[in-house]
């Protein structure tokens, strides 16, 4: 039998730094590891796994679409495709959408669009995206430049001119930035995942949408991790009641396969034109396929079950023992411990529940449809590993 864990430090690429785990199966909320070892599952891939591992519905739709056609090519119109953009568009209110493979590919496009509509817009030179410090919004040359966040500008410099960074929650700098350049667009993620779980306020977001619509910016919002249902809504946007010109999304889309899209509104829908962009794995079928299935079920019901099972983890967490706050939204939420987060996490692995990291917290991205009575299991484990010190 393959050594998993030597077999991967002997021929992959070093830039994980993974917990001393080997999973091998799992099923909804459960995952199992080389020695059979069983772990309530709270991370969900980062957010990948909407509703949970190897879900039944998902599989067949997928399995399905590999017995049609696994691939075609962006040459060819396929089935799958089509209408995955048509419940996206219907469900939101948005115009057209752009399938890649990635967070990070649906990024690129929505600051090419972005790019492109300035061109046409405002003229030549308007090319400047305003982003938010502490944001994150991929690993690509291009969106590590976004990302607001200095610790990712080393080493792979140059990095891609044209974007500058506003303070969260402070509407004036952002109105001094679209002043001092010739801005395109305001780029933000309303929950900041990477940057620690933090949320912006309702009011700031109020007063950037004031400030885009004077300064004639496009809102580009990033749904990458908030959106498929994980914040309690559909997307994140839909808890501030307005509706963006550019959102991107993936993570939970695909349920387990890696997909990305990027929705454009009315004012971006015929931006990008017939070979201005482009993506080999686009809207593949399968992908496709699989992300039919999640997006048709994230419905009432769903959402009103995130919400009350984000509430049960506050309730259990909010007061107890060695917790120095909660923040997030629904289903995304961070855990602010007093002692350093790895060894929370750790404490967690070893009584058979898996919980992410954050900056300092512990961040909690569980199954929309995790079971109530694993749920509590999983929060007990936690409260316990918090209140050890």
């Amino acid at each position: 039998m393959m050594n998993i864990k030597e077999t991967d430090k002997k021929y992959i690429a070093g830039t994980y730094g993974r917990f001393d785990l080997a999973l091998v199966r799992g099923k909804g909320s459960l995952a199992y590891d080389e020695n059979g070892k069983e772990y309530i599952d709270l991370g969900t891939g980062i957010a990948v796994n909407a509703f949970g591992i190897g879900d039944e519905e998902w599989k067949k739709a997928v399995e399905e679409q590999l017995d049609a056609i696994p691939h075609a090519s962006n040459l060819y119109f396929t089935e799958p495709c089509a209408r995955l953009a048509q419940m996206l568009c219907e469900k939101t209110g948005m115009s057209k959408v752009f399938f890649g493979n990635s967070g990070a590919e649906a990024n690129e496009c929505a600051i090419k669009a972005a790019r492109k509509w300035g061109l046409d817009n405002k003229g030549e030179g308007y090319s400047t995206i305003i982003t938010l410090r502490n944001s994150f919004h991929g690993r690509t040359v291009t969106t590590l430049a976004a990302t607001g966040q200095d610790s990712f500008h080393t080493d792979f410099g140059p990095f891609t001119q044209g974007f500058v960074y506003a303070d969260a929650d402070d509407a004036a700098d952002i109105e001094k930035l679209a002043d001092e350049n010739k801005c395109c667009a305001v780029m933000m993620e309303l929950v900041q995942g990477e940057g620690g779980i933090h949320v912006l306020s309702k009011e700031y977001v109020s007063k950037v949408l004031e400030i885009a619509k004077e300064k004639n910016l496009l809102v580009v919002i990033d749904e990458v991790q908030t959106g498929n249902g994980r914040t309690g809504e559909l997307y994140a946007f839909m808890n501030y009641g307005f509706k963006p010109d550019i959102f991107t999304t993936a993570k939970g889309l695909g349920g387990g396969l890696p997909i990305g899209a990027c929705v454009f509104g009315e004012r971006t829908a015929d931006v990008l034109t017939a070979g201005s962009h482009g993506s080999t794995f686009g809207g593949n079928p399968a992908a496709c396929a699989g992300a039919c299935s999640i997006l048709s079920r994230i419905d009432g019901t769903l959402l009103d079950g995130v919400r009350k099972k984000s509430e049960y983890i506050k309730s259990q967490l909010e007061n107890a023992k060695g917790v120095e706050n909660i923040s997030g939204m629904g289903l995304m939420l961070g855990v602010k411990p007093v002692r350093p987060k790895a060894e929370i996490i750790d404490a967690c692995m070893k009584n058979g529940v898996l919980v992410l990291g954050a900056k300092d917290k512990i961040r909690l991205l569980p199954a929309l449809n995790i079971p109530d009575d694993l749920l509590e299991k999983g929060i007990a484990v936690l409260r316990d590993a918090l209140a050890d010190y």
